[in-house]
């Protein structure tokens, strides 16, 4: 449980900036979260889940954003200044996003002081002198202080480490509004910002883009200001202050510049943080070749260690709880996957933590990392195959631990894309991700589900309709059961499907299984699997050893079966329906063979449960026959049906 202190500071305002007006301003047009998510009080949660229609109606360019901070105190104060332009005609009141608990010390449009506000049900009401056009733009600034809610993840969070104080921010989903009054949705990127923090002259501030200043202040002071200028949602604007030891990392670029990975850790951390953060430089390397230059590479990247156990991807600067490889690798992935191009709804979270989480696994298929690719696969099929259900699509997203369930929008999201590039081809897998985040109306925007899907099918050709009606919007998983039997060279093969929850009734996919010959060598056939119980042959190349269902886990699957098949070659189909019946029975049972082609005899051998062979008959084909069982004891019993002393089928017999 976090201890929060309240307390009173000196309320501080940067003087100069009070006064600007639209016309004069300069400026230019989570990860390791953690596995268990908090929950907020439920009515907490539907203010925040809200899809706010009082602040549909402008867009927001820019924000100056300023703030006094003190680590040891847990408060606020500050001004937020918003250029915004309304998107609908006879635009005379303005809402923003803003805590009750929060207090509005002035709010100032064009130099004079406004008294027409109200704040309440987590928002704040202003109203205007004046209509404003659409299209035009305008600027209002909001000064206010106070003690912030920090609900959800810790939207504002005072700590220490080391004995030395620490605060941070991280507003997602929904806690930006917590600590500033801000448009807290999914379809309007801040186009631009400045971030000024001043804080005791002992502590270092992280945040958002390139530092541009360190200014001395009065009273022991300093200011350090931020400047970022790409779009950004609200909830990717973060501060974090303490006596942060710094140093940077730089990736190389091919024309022989680089990327500079700026490190702000806690002193106590340094030695081990310069050791461990190497790793981003070759990682991003990767991520660079694969998806295509860091999206901010004319500002940073950047790690600011915080006191939580897991990471947080803010545009440019990523908080850390700690430095290992997997969380490096998935937080530098979300500056593409969430923050080049983030979710346009919570529902759709998996395109961030999907993509960050199998990106993760990507680093060990490339070499990178401690571990082994499939070692990753197993451990995340297993996490996702713990449960029979659960939906990749957030259907709840008033529940911030259902957006952020590590089982469904993290590692199923991981293998529902690890599936779309074994079904696709690492080719068009590769360049229809590519074109997604390259795409003009996806760049430093939004996107839906349905968006990755377009540029996927795009790519490959291949109509990926029913893929995510079966794997996005469906529950749970397959299991297969594989039989197989060699007749000479020919192999035939039978895959029957069972699915862990009702949603989904039948997985389509190409299913690979592995042959092993007795003379050593081994080829992988891939089947397209589309309906139950589907029989397949090939031509192999030797007597077959061994048989490996999916042996480089392409699948998400559990329960998997195999086992040598029940069907000879006479005829795959036939053998099928070659039943006896009725099972269980009381007296006797009939053996149909008139499904069999071939005119051989057939064999029925009937064991007892411990392996005994009790009897063996033999039956014309092409009609039916009735075996008598009078004399057989009430149990379980065994029967092998063998043609041209080729096993036919085999199974259990009930007597009752």
């Amino acid at each position: 449980m976090k201890t929060i202190y309240h307390a009173t500071v000196l309320l501080f305002l940067l003087g100069p900036v009070w006064g600007l007006q639209a016309q004069t301003e300069d400026f230019v047009c989570k990860d390791g979260h953690a596995l268990v998510a908090m929950e907020k009080a439920a009515a907490a949660q539907q203010l925040r889940f809200r899809s706010s229609p009082f602040t549909d109606n402008y867009d927001i360019s820019y924000h100056r954003m300023e703030w006094a901070i003190d680590p040891a105190e847990y408060y606020i104060s500050g001004t937020i200044t918003t250029y915004f332009e309304p998107t609908e005609d006879n635009f005379n009141t303005i809402y923003f996003d803003f805590a009750n608990e929060l207090q509005v010390n002035e709010i100032k449009y064009h130099g004079q002081t406004l008294s027409g506000y109200m704040q309440n049900e987590e928002r704040l009401r202003i109203e205007l002198p004046n209509a404003i056009p659409m299209g035009q733009l305008d600027s209002i600034s909001v000064r206010y202080e106070g003690a912030p809610p920090s609900n959800g993840f810790g939207s504002f969070v005072q700590s220490s480490h080391g004995g030395t104080p620490v605060l941070w921010t991280l507003s997602e989903p929904y806690g930006a509004r917590d600590w500033w009054p801000c448009k807290q949705d999914l379809n309007d990127k801040i186009d631009s910002i400045d971030v000024y923090v001043t804080t005791p002259a002992e502590y270092r501030v992280a945040s958002n883009g390139l530092l541009v200043e360190e200014q001395p202040e009065a009273g022991n002071e300093m200011t350090y200001h931020w400047r970022h200028r790409y779009p950004i949602p609200a909830y990717l604007i973060a501060i974090a202050v303490t006596n942060y030891a710094s140093y940077s990392d730089f990736v190389p670029l091919d024309d022989g510049g680089s990327i500079e990975v700026l490190n702000y850790v806690f002193p106590e951390n340094l030695t081990y943080a310069q050791d461990a953060t190497s790793a981003t430089v070759d990682i991003m390397e990767l991520f660079n070749e694969l998806f295509g230059l860091y999206p901010f590479a004319e500002e940073k990247y950047g790690h600011a260690q915080f006191g939580w156990g897991g990471g947080m991807e803010h545009q440019t600067m990523s908080f850390m709880g700690g430095f290992s490889h997997l969380l490096q690798a998935h937080e530098l992935a979300h500056q593409w996957f969430g923050n080049k191009v983030t979710c346009g709804s919570w529902q759709d979270i998996w395109l961030n933590e999907g993509f960050a989480t199998y990106l993760e696994g990507l680093t060990y298929d490339y070499g990178l990392g401690p571990n082994t690719f499939p070692d990753w696969l197993a451990g995340k099929i297993n996490h996702v195959t713990s449960e029979p259900g659960g939906s990749v699509f957030v259907t709840d997203t008033s529940s911030v631990g259902r957006i952020f369930s590590s089982r469904l929008s993290y590692s199923k999201g991981a293998l529902l894309l690890h599936m779309l590039r074994w079904k696709l081809g690492d080719e068009a897998f590769y360049q229809g991700v590519r074109n997604y985040v390259d795409a003009p109306a996806l760049a430093f925007g939004y996107a839906k589900s349905e968006d990755l899907q377009f540029y996927l099918e795009q790519a490959s050709g291949q109509d990926l309709q029913g893929f995510f009606a079966d794997w996005l919007y469906g529950q749970g998983y397959p299991s297969y059961a594989v039989q197989w039997h060699q007749e000479g060279s020919t192999v035939y093969v039978k895959i029957a499907q069972s699915t862990s929850h009702p949603s989904v009734d039948f997985f389509e996919m190409p299913v690979p299984v592995r042959f092993t010959y007795t003379d050593g060598d081994s080829q992988t056939q891939v089947f397209e699997h589309e309906s139950n119980n589907q029989i397949f042959s090939f031509e192999a190349t030797s007597e077959i050893s061994e048989v490996t269902f999916d042996p480089e886990l392409w699948l998400l699957s559990a329960n998997n079966s195999v086992e040598e098949a029940v069907f000879t070659s006479t005829s795959t189909a036939a053998a099928a329906s070659v039943s006896l019946f009725p099972n269980p029975t009381s007296g006797a049972v009939w053996l149909d063979t008139q499904a069999l082609p071939n005119s051989e005899p057939v064999v029925l051998e009937i064991y007892s449960a411990t392996g005994q062979l009790l009897s063996r008959s033999t039956h014309p084909t092409g009609q039916q026959a009735a075996v008598l069982l009078e004399d057989y004891a009430n149990g379980l019993y065994f029967y092998q049906l063998w043609q041209n002393d080729k096993l036919l089928k085999r199974g259990r017999l009930v007597k009752q």
